[in-house]
């Protein structure tokens, strides 16, 4: 009698479905063991590989956070006789979002541009909209030199710690203004009467307007004398969507609105370059830069526009990488290796391969593949020539 497939597996015949049932279970066996054998292949590959992309960066120099601003030549030598003086706005909100995520203004934001000022002859006061000790974020990772000195300096942390309070601030003293971003601008800035009054009498008195990343949120609801949006029709940068978003994607339900989405709003021609490169919009007396690699140059384009030229500044290891990105982003990798080669051994000037890595990182993040791994290669070329010249 013939026995269908179903019945031969029911049981009709014993013996030749117990074998059926002894080949199904040493073929899942067999199936466990190399697909334990791959998984475990792929988790060593893949840390063999995190390990290796950590080796592309140096570590951290711990000897950088004891650095004293004395001890920078920047900031002692051939320092022009006093010049004014400049009033930077740092936030006073500390927690944002329905989880209350820590926040405040970014300290990198502050130093690099309170250095600048400083080394060029002027005089650096703080306030706050409440005054007193504002809240702090600090990045490890993007810390260098002159934020570890800023950090050790007794002056620059006393005025920290005594912030001027907003509706105190008196106009006369200052010949220019910069807001100082961090995400918990966009929460106390936007709003606040005072920093209003202060921007639209300074832009109509044809005093300098600073600010970067999330500072000009303190431009976006300034209205002229004349009834016209500060903005309007302004070249403006600032922290774009594209970064906002990337970094969290849940910005829309955390900030009272975007950035760049509000500036547009009201008219300003917005100009967004490359995502955490340096970019910053120059338009007479208005500065403003997209994110905290903008800083240098956007203070520095301040200084030029109270009519100084800035003193000479040695690049630091961040911006040349910013330099080396924007090669890469412009022309290719073969430029940016070329870039990499003359800044270590023609210049003989440092390079974060720190930077170009986190680049390759948030690459991958977008899923640009390419950029990836072409980055990744640029961090290693970076390492080899730093290596190679080290011992020649």
């Amino acid at each position: 009698t013939k026995l269908s497939f179903t019945q031969l597996l029911l049981g009709h015949r014993p013996i030749f479905a117990q074998n059926i049932k002894v080949n199904i279970m040493k073929n899942f066996r067999t199936f466990l063991k190399w697909g334990f054998i791959v998984l475990a292949g792929l988790a060593l590959i893949f840390f063999l590989f995190v390990f290796w992309v950590k080796s592309l960066v140096p570590p951290k120099n711990l000897e950088l956070e004891t650095t004293k601003a004395i001890e920078l030549p920047y900031l002692n030598e051939n320092i022009p006789l006093h010049r004014g003086k400049i009033l930077a706005i740092v936030t006073s909100t500390n927690k944002m979002g329905p989880e209350a995520t820590a926040t405040g203004y970014e300290l990198t934001e502050l130093a690099r541009a309170y250095y600048v000022f400083q080394a060029n002859g002027f005089e650096v006061d703080v306030a706050s909209p409440l005054g007193g000790n504002p809240p702090v974020v600090i990045d490890d990772e993007d810390m260098g030199v002159y934020d570890y000195a800023f950090l050790n300096d007794t002056i620059a942390q006393q005025k920290l710690k005594n912030t001027i309070r907003i509706a105190n601030i008196n106009e006369n003293n200052y010949k220019a203004v910069y807001f100082v971003g961090g995400k918990g601008a966009m929460f106390d800035f936007p709003d606040n009467k005072k920093i209003q009054t202060i921007v639209k009498n300074f832009y109509e008195t044809n005093k300098v307007i600073g600010a970067v990343c999330h500072g000009p949120a303190a431009l976006v609801n300034v209205t002229l004398s004349n009834g016209q949006q500060l903005v309007e029709n302004k070249k403006i940068s600032s922290f774009t969507n594209n970064e906002e978003l990337l970094l969290i994607p849940e910005a829309k339900t955390i900030f009272p609105f975007l950035l760049q989405d509000k500036l547009i709003a009201k008219g300003a021609d917005f100009k967004e370059g490359t995502m955490y490169l340096e970019n910053v919009s120059h338009d007479k007396n208005l500065v403003t830069g997209q994110n905290p690699w903008s800083v240098w140059k956007l203070a520095e384009t301040m200084v030029i526009q109270l009519g100084y030229t800035p003193k000479y500044r040695a690049l630091t290891d961040e911006e040349n990488a910013v330099k080396v990105l924007s090669a890469y982003n412009t022309y290719g990798k073969e430029k940016a290796r070329v870039l990499i080669h003359q800044i270590i051994k023609e210049k003989q000037q440092p390079l974060s391969r720190l930077l170009i890595a986190k680049h390759s990182i948030m690459s991958g993040i977008k899923g640009d593949i390419g950029g990836f791994v072409n980055l990744l290669s640029l961090t290693a070329y970076a390492k080899k020539m730093n290596e190679y010249y080290k011992n020649h």
